[in-house]
Parts: structure tokens; sequence; C-alpha cells
């Protein structure tokens, strides 16, 4: 089967929570340059806190985050930098959104034959590691 014809469902259910310093910021971030859609945003206990929110992928799933010590006593929980792969049926157009908003390239939208896939790979501001690709996986 072709990685082009074997795309996640959207019923694909898969969250992924992660921890920002500017868990608003990367909420913009996010959206701006990978076109994750705003589902549930949870003020935290300052306005600037985010205590959770959940950002769906047009394919399925999506990403969980919330501010470092939303839930803990301030600066008790501290943000990491975390790596999620996402599928994306069309990694060429992401890839200059991406681009275009200042991700930081890690590794070039390129063919990989090992996996029949087209993909990338960047940081966002905070340093998480984010790889879109055409390989959906073999389960």
């Amino acid at each position: 089967m072709s990685y082009l014809t074997a795309i996640v469902s959207p019923s694909t259910v898969v969250w992924p929570a992660l921890t920002y310093r500017d868990a608003a910021a990367a909420i913009r971030f996010l959206r701006c340059a990978f076109g994750f859609q705003e589902g549930l945003v949870v003020p935290g206990r300052s306005g600037d806190d985010v205590a959770h929110a959940e950002l769906r992928w047009p394919g399925g799933g999506g990403v969980m985050l919330r501010s470092a010590g939303a839930a803990a006593p301030r600066g008790s929980e501290p943000s990491f930098a975390g790596a999620v792969y996402v599928v994306t049926d069309d990694p060429d157009a992401l890839y200059e959104r991406a681009r275009a908003a200042g991700a930081a390239v890690v590794r070039g939208l390129r063919d990989d034959s090992d996996y029949d896939s087209r993909g990338f790979a960047v940081r966002d501001p905070e340093g998480v590691l984010w790889s879109f690709g055409t390989y959906p996986g073999t389960c």
C-alpha cells in the first residue's frame, strides 16, 4: 500500500501532553505554523497561564498542553523539550507554512525510502521537536 493511500483515519486518537513556559504563545504558534485547530482552552490561575488546552489535528487526534506550574505550585514543574510525530497528507505545503511561521528547520523536506514517506522536522520556539510525514505507522 502506498503512503498516499494509507493516511491515518480521523478516528485515530493520540494526544501527546506537553508543558510550555508560555502555553498561550505555543497555542498561537501551533495554530499558525502547523494548522492545529484550537479546541478547549482552560485559563490557569493567572491571566497568562493555561491550565489545560486541547488542539485538534485535522487528520485526527491532537495535542494537549499547559503552562509550566499551572497545576502545581509555581515553578515546581518545568517545561521540557519533547518530540512529536504527526501524519500529514501534504508535507510540502505544511513545510512551507511552518518555515513561514518561523519554525526552526532540523531536517528539511525529503523522501525517505525506508518508510515510503515524505516529511520534515522542525523545532517550535520552546524547543519541542515536531516531525511531520506521510508515514502512517504499521499498526
